[in-house]
């Protein structure tokens, strides 16, 4: 669907009608156009992004798909009432039936990031990101005793994105420290996480793929070469598998899988909140 768009409009950052209606989006093999519009809170910007979702229309000849998360009911309504886009209505599809279950009425709070600083989630978040970037690639073994998880793997396995999406969006402070030939070649699993074997968790990838990463990188090196992908996954493997690590592919699994499946094996209290 080349020429369909979607929209996704908020009062807040939009992340929330984003990834949920990739979500729905993804049930179908169409890679429309996406449009995300933020913090529209006030009628000017609703009346404004409505324009902008009826010129869309005009132009392609179809109706936009709108997802909103959007509360307060003026801005709601011009939205829905005025615009020609098939609106999908993300907040009061389950805030109305949730009122009448509990038998109160919801807050009808703007945005998701109201008064951070009194949220100690969102100061969690942010230590959890420090620790990280300064725990990346192995840059420092200090206070790795208050680690929740230490990741391990030949570099460009995905660590890295995958420790930051853990601490961004669940508070964990992940480190990574890659494994590289000279830990193979003494045949020892390094001694800084020796202590902390018990919250490494190790990531692989297919050997093609690392080639392919690694020639975008540094193109025709030793380092790039699949011969040499194919030895530092191989030891990598054979390591972890006689340290007794837990390991996964991230050859076809996306950040948001590994970053579960870490949680659900090293810190299943984090599924719970």
């Amino acid at each position: 669907m080349p020429n369909r768009t979607v929209f996704f409009v908020s009062d807040g950052t939009g992340i929330t009608a984003e990834t949920f209606g990739n979500s729905i989006l993804n049930q179908f093999a169409a890679k429309p156009r996406h449009v995300r519009r933020p913090f529209i809170d006030t009628v000017d910007k609703a009346h404004q992004v409505v324009r902008e979702i009826n010129h869309t229309a005009e132009v392609e000849g179809k109706r936009p798909i709108v997802f909103i998360t959007l509360v307060d009911r003026e801005v709601l309504a011009i939205v829905k009432d005025l615009s020609k886009g098939l609106v999908l209505d993300m907040f009061n599809t389950f805030i109305e039936p949730l009122e009448a279950e509990f038998g109160i009425t919801s807050n009808h709070r703007v945005g998701r990031f109201s008064d951070v600083a009194k949220s100690q989630e969102y100061t969690d978040r942010i230590e959890a990101i420090n620790f990280s970037l300064a725990h990346d690639d192995g840059q420092s073994a200090k206070n790795l005793e208050s680690a929740d998880v230490i990741l391990v793997g030949v570099s460009r396995s995905g660590k890295t994105p995958t420790s930051l999406y853990l601490a961004m969006q669940h508070g964990v402070k992940a480190a990574n420290y890659p494994l590289i030939p000279e830990d193979f070649e003494r045949g020892k699993f390094p001694s800084s996480l020796a202590p902390h074997k018990a919250k490494c968790f190790g990531l692989t990838i297919d050997p093609e793929r690392l080639n392919q990463i690694r020639h975008e990188r540094r193109p025709n090196s030793k380092y790039s070469s699949i011969e040499n992908c194919r030895y530092e996954v191989r030891e990598a493997e054979t390591m972890m598998r006689r340290e007794g690590i837990a390991w996964l592919s991230s050859t076809h699994k996306s950040i948001e899988e590994i970053a579960t499946t870490i949680l659900r094996d090293i810190r299943p209290d984090r599924l719970m909140y």
